[in-house]
């Protein structure tokens, strides 16, 4: 990258914060900034709620202006585990809904630190179950209709909801959309494995100290981190798993451990895409609509949905 653009990017794009300290003010900060796009008319909210003693999970629910695709996708939103939700992703899957051509229901799982692991992913494994288990709800005809998606954490929880299900010898969902996930637990410089740990962390969208304050406070217990349910590249089988479409960003930290997933995917037999979308910054899928990084993203989620080769 241009030098004089990456300390632009640097300047406006990666305000330092103090995440163990400032993570209440970044979500107020995003219920704001998402409060200013103007509020969807075709969103509705939904509870799933099996036992009135375990935790209802809010999940709002989006439907496209023209419907394109019998799909349902189930999201998982991005922001460390810690910070994002349904509301301030609600731009993000109003417009997610109108490029997919498809009914979107967004999962309003629980934060660390309020909530450490496993309460997040509990919570997207139990609306997941529920939505697989019962795709009429949503109105897609069968099982294979649904789609597992998230974007960095979300993207992590996306991961790991199918490797549970699989364990659990549940309904595996046909094809999941990994947007630019975490999926390991280092991200130190000096002893991460990643070349773009070290080309990309300190000085753009998203640093190595945020993503190791936003494992902190998600799994408290260093010793659990190393856990395939916290850092899926950790699993020993990557067998039975969906259909995946891995959307990597080319200036991001995560960019090499979420194609080192996709190659254990792949080594394993599973059907896999991998795309990078080379000038891209962390984070984009909540961009405008005219961003040339989101566009790309949707045009490739479009073919993999639309391959006839790939049918579920």
């Amino acid at each position: 990258m241009n030098p004089l653009m990456r300390a632009v990017l640097g300047w406006f794009a990666a305000p330092r914060l103090n995440m163990r300290e400032d993570y209440e003010k970044v979500r107020r900060a995003q219920r704001g900034l998402a409060a200013i796009a103007v509020p969807p008319t075709r969103a509705r909210d939904w509870e799933t709620v099996e036992d009135e003693n375990i935790f209802p999970v809010p999940v709002r629910i989006f439907r496209p202006k023209e419907t394109r695709r019998n799909d349902v996708v189930v999201f998982f939103h991005g922001g460390g585990w810690v910070t994002g939700d349904i509301d301030s992703y609600t731009p993000a899957c109003t417009t997610m809904a109108d490029l997919m051509g498809c009914v979107v229901a967004s999962v309003d799982y629980r934060l660390a630190p309020e909530h450490p692991f496993p309460a997040g992913l509990e919570d997207c494994y139990r609306v997941a179950r529920k939505i697989l288990d019962q795709p009429e709800l949503l109105d897609a005809q069968r099982p294979e209709n649904v789609i597992l998606m998230g974007d960095s954490a979300g993207g992590n929880l996306a991961a790991v909801v199918a490797m549970r299900l699989r364990d659990r010898d549940e309904t595996v969902p046909s094809r999941q959309i990994l947007l630019y996930p975490v999926t390991q637990w280092d991200h130190d410089p000096q002893t991460s494995p990643f070349d773009s740990v070290r080309e990309h962390g300190e000085d753009l969208r998203l640093t190595n100290t945020e993503v190791q304050d936003y494992l902190e406070l998600y799994v408290p217990d260093s010793t659990q981190r190393q856990d395939p349910e916290v850092s899926p590249l950790a699993a020993e089988n990557f067998s039975d798993l969906p259909r995946t479409l891995m959307i990597t960003a080319g200036l991001d930290l995560l960019r090499d451990e979420g194609e080192a997933f996709a190659s254990k995917l792949a080594e394993a037999g599973n059907d896999i895409v991998v795309h990078r979308v080379e000038r891209a910054l962390h984070g984009f899928i909540t961009l405008p609509r005219f961003s040339r990084s989101l566009r790309e993203a949707y045009e490739q989620i479009d073919a993999f949905l639309e391959d006839p080769t790939r049918a579920p």
